[in-house]
């Protein structure tokens, strides 16, 4: 997650030694004239690196004919030459060479719907409503915690980010706010209205039907949680029908797909209109129907789901638009969450917005704001023709399928966190990333790190940026999980070579600080 696609320090994250982030208040954008550029490295070095991390992976015979082949890719005057020196003036002239190619590499041109194949989600603390006002309350809240953080990045108070001493890149928490992705037939693209003045509204959807909310009054100044609670209320009294076409959903399709459902919604100027209201708002507040009693333990995976994909089409699947990049999720029941669109922004941004959005709500309301008559917030109108109908069908059935096709479980670990892995001076990301090669050991399909397809729900594609390290591919890494005891290690497993089964393998997945420490550390804790 710590994969910033913007520019950064001068050496990518991963290939820094562990530390936690810290935060400087300052003028956060004051300091992005001085950031270094994103490098290039040497091509000997790449080339040395792609062959350290295929070799744990491929039989000798095959890396002997891999390494015949770099040779002559990097002979002088020929194509290696040739590339790295297109590299080289792509670096010059833009401050990231490689973002641009990740974003659509990774992204907008990833053609799997965004539900479950790369949209996280997040769950965050549940909620004791006693009623439908405590619900109300706590949206108004959150969104008051929102429109607060906004603040900080417009008027550039935010605290700047650092590792191991040097600022980071905050060109990212531009990205998060009035955003959203836009499907098109090959390729999607981002649309940004991150000017101060173009969006002075937040979309809340209610039983399937979306609202425009201006959160700001004339003057500029945010509406507070009162009356925003005011207008929350108009809303759910408005929106009462249950018997409502879920558009929504058609942003759960795949890309193609939805891309040609796209283009007959919008043909129609009434649809075109609150679709583009729906883009350009802050972010999306959904205000979630119960979901189904269940015991405590499998509440965790059902909540997990919910902010994931909704539930599906009977649920609150249709309560969602899932190319807006934020949308935050509060339920009759208490339970709260997001669920965001991964192209604008990786995780950090989306981190620290909501750690500051919790802490936010737990503030108490000192003074209640007075009154002030507000207009009622607008109902986006949607003309749903046949066509559109069919699509909607089309995409409830595809994402069913989805969902049948998702298990969720969750386990709460009580022995250790993060703070563990720290204290071993290692990268909890590395930790995590190589418990989970274990499981190849037990012939079970698991990806080693998210890739841009079928990864984790709660990671996406994000992490896929491979992160090598500073030394080259940690070579020992594909070893480590053969070397600690299993009754299910294949023949191959016992020959040292893991099982990799069929799921994809990124060369690399370990940052450098798992070279050893990490193989010594876990064979300890595999003892007690």
């Amino acid at each position: 997650m710590l994969a910033f696609a913007a520019r950064t320090v001068v050496r990518p994250l991963g290939f820094l030694k562990p530390s936690s982030l810290t935060k400087v208040y300052s003028r956060f954008k004051a300091h992005q004239d001085s950031l270094p550029r994103l490098p290039v490295p040497p091509l000997q070095q790449s080339l040395d690196h792609y062959l350290k991390a295929l070799q744990p992976i491929i039989s000798e015979e095959e890396w002997a004919q891999t390494k015949q082949m770099v040779e002559e890719f990097q002979t002088a005057g020929g194509v290696g030459e040739r590339l790295q020196k297109g590299l080289e003036r792509r670096a010059k002239k833009m401050e990231n060479w490689l973002s641009d190619w990740w974003l659509k590499t990774a992204y907008l041109q990833y053609r799997q719907p965004v539900v479950i194949h790369s949209s996280p989600g997040l769950v965050l603390p549940r909620q004791d409503f006693v009623d439908l006002q405590g619900q109300l309350r706590f949206a108004a809240k959150l969104i008051e915690g929102v429109l607060d953080f906004k603040a900080m990045i417009d008027n550039e108070t935010l605290p700047v980010e650092h590792l191991a001493g040097r600022p980071l890149c905050m060109n990212q928490y531009y990205q998060i706010l009035s955003s959203c992705r836009v499907p098109g037939p090959k390729q999607d693209s981002v649309i940004n209205f991150k000017t101060k003045t173009s969006s002075a509204h937040i979309t809340v959807v209610h039983n399937y039907q979306f609202f425009e909310l201006d959160v700001y009054h004339s003057d500029g100044t945010p509406l507070t949680s009162d009356q925003i609670f005011v207008q929350l209320e108009k809303i759910w009294n408005s929106s009462l029908q249950t018997n409502k076409e879920p558009v929504g959903i058609l942003t759960s399709n795949h890309r193609n797909s939805w891309a040609k459902a796209y283009n007959t919604l919008i043909k129609d100027k009434v649809n075109r209109d609150s679709v583009r209201s729906i883009q350009k708002s802050i972010f999306i507040v959904c205000l979630d129907a119960p979901m189904p009693r269940v015991s405590e333990d499998v509440y965790r995976s059902q909540v997990a789901g919910q902010m994931l994909h909704g539930g599906g089409s009977k649920l609150n699947s249709g309560n969602r638009w899932f190319d807006k990049t934020l949308q935050f999720i509060v339920a009759e029941d208490g339970s709260c969450g997001l669920i965001y669109e991964h192209a604008a922004a990786e995780g950090p941004p989306i981190i620290t917005l909501v750690d500051h959005v919790i802490e936010y709500t737990k503030k108490p309301e000192l003074v209640r704001s007075p009154m002030v008559p507000l207009p009622m917030p607008k109902k986006l109108r949607f003309n749903i023709t046949p066509e559109v109908k069919s699509d909607i069908e089309k995409a409830k059935q595809n994402l069913s399928i989805m969902i049948q096709d998702l298990d969720i479980s969750i386990m709460v670990f009580h022995h250790f966190g993060k703070d563990f892995p720290k204290s071993e001076k290692m990268s909890p990301d590395a930790w995590r990333t190589t418990w989970r090669r274990r499981s190849w050991t037990c012939a079970l399909c698991c990806r080693a790190t998210p890739g841009p397809s079928s990864e984790p729900p709660e990671l996406g594609p994000a992490s896929a940026t491979a992160k090598p390290p500073s030394g080259g591919p940690p070579t020992r890494a594909p070893l480590f999980a053969p070397s600690l005891p299993g009754p299910h290690r294949s023949d191959r497993a016992r020959n040292g070579t893991p099982q990799w089964g069929r799921a994809k393998c990124l060369p690399w997945v370990i940052p450098s600080i798992c070279r050893g420490r990490v193989l010594g550390c876990a064979q300890r804790l595999s003892r007690t």
